[in-house]
């Protein structure tokens, strides 16, 4: 993902801390604005997921820290529910003078309360995106256990959430009552997307019940089966950005997409990596693609690795040239099927090479045609399948020039 840090300003004048991610291509279809969940912060790894998921459908996503939390100015005690709508509202803002308004809006748990309560405010939002979202904001009480009564009684209390201590004042208590979330979702006039785990034991799924329910259709509900709430497992949260993603495009506007490139000669591939892990993402000729490596390898096995990309390469232009072929031919032609294999081999057991030192890499392709031929057909496929681009350009000379970009 290409990243940009950047900084805006609360209502108070306070800087908050933010990231705009976008996708490979540079030049995003829409701009999605993300909100966290209580206490935690832009850099969880759940939002980081489901950032690249939603880059990968040209959806540049921006993620910042609210008051008072991650790497944000500012007291996270004078803070409270209404605060986090404002800095949402602010972030906003900073989007529409900076880059493009935000279309999507999208909460995890609190957030998602907090993106339903200010998009009335974002007159840019087209869909809101709730993710394990509670239907009332004082559903936070429950985390609090015995330090609500604590509040209540002194004014204040340090609470210890996900092994971190945090000050709450009554005003954070006071100010969960001024909400009424059932006239919020009743008026909400955009496309909503609840997603909800079943299993989720810190917001249960009786909220997404009742978000569901008192909203206004459009509005869909899907279900992140065997997610836990901070969905940790990387393919739920990978999961829930495709389908947002995919969800999304219905409402938001994307005919500034990156369109694939006409076939003039001219193809260019970006391939863009993080400053962790091998996951890597590319854009193809306005076609969004990911490499990795296996487990094996250090990866995590989100993508094929780049021989198996190359591979892929080999293996594509061997089926569509047979297919160019046979058609141009009329020949009954059904189907082809190329499997392949790579590995090094010594030099010196390869008796029809020139050279005779050191490894070789060797590729085994195995071509199944289905069809009506007779074997003078098939035997002439296999000749042709040798002579495809990609074949060709590998045993010819290849010349690869790098530079750095300044």
């Amino acid at each position: 993902m290409k990243l940009k840090k950047i900084e805006f300003e609360n209502k108070d004048g306070q800087v908050l801390s933010a990231r705009l991610d976008f996708p490979v291509s540079g030049k995003p279809a829409a701009y999605a604005l993300f909100a966290h969940c209580f206490t935690c912060s832009k850099n969880i790894k759940a939002i980081a997921h489901i950032t690249r998921a939603l880059n990968r459908e040209g959806i540049a996503v921006m993620r910042f820290d609210f008051t008072g939390l991650g790497d944000s100015e500012g007291d996270f005690a004078d803070t409270n529910f209404s605060s986090n709508v404002e800095d949402l509202i602010g972030a906003a803002e900073f989007l529409q003078t900076h880059y493009q308004a935000p279309e999507i809006l999208i909460g995890h748990s609190f957030g998602g309360a907090a993106v339903l309560q200010a998009a009335q405010h974002v007159p840019s939002s087209k869909a809101v995106v709730t993710i394990a979202a509670p239907a009332d904001p004082r559903h936070v009480t429950q985390t609090l256990g015995k330090a609500t009564q604590i509040i209540q009684s002194r004014g204040e209390a340090e609470v210890r959430l996900a092994g971190r201590s945090f000050k709450l004042k009554q005003q954070f208590l006071d100010d969960l009552h001024l909400v009424n979330m059932k006239d919020v979702l009743i008026n909400l006039n955009r496309a909503l997307l609840v997603l909800h785990s079943p299993i989720d034991e810190t917001v249960g799924i009786e909220n997404a019940a009742q978000i569901f329910q008192a909203a206004r259709h459009p509005k869909s509900f899907i279900s992140l089966d065997q997610a836990d709430h901070l969905l940790t497992d990387q393919a739920d949260s990978l999961y829930a950005g495709a389908v947002i993603a995919a969800w999304a495009g219905k409402y938001i506007h994307v005919s500034d997409r990156d369109q694939p490139s006409s076939d003039d000669g001219r193809h260019q591939v970006t391939a863009q990596i993080g400053r962790s892990g091998y996951v890597t993402d590319i854009m193809a000729a306005g076609h969004s693609l990911v490499a990795d490596e296996p487990p094996s390898m250090g990866g995590t096995d989100l993508g094929p690795a780049p021989y198996d990309l190359l591979m892929a390469a080999l293996g594509t232009c061997k089926a569509m040239t047979l297919r160019m072929y046979s058609d141009r031919k009329q020949w009954p032609l059904e189907a082809v099927c190329v499997q392949l294999n790579h590995k090094k081999i010594d030099a010196a057991d390869c008796e029809s090479c020139d050279t005779k030192e050191g490894r070789l890499d060797q590729f085994d392709c195995e071509i199944d045609v289905t069809g009506k031929l007779d074997d003078q057909q098939k035997k002439r496929l296999l000749q042709i399948a040798d002579r495809c681009p990609v074949h060709r350009t590998l045993h010819s000379e290849i010349i690869v020039r790098s530079k750095l970009k300044r």
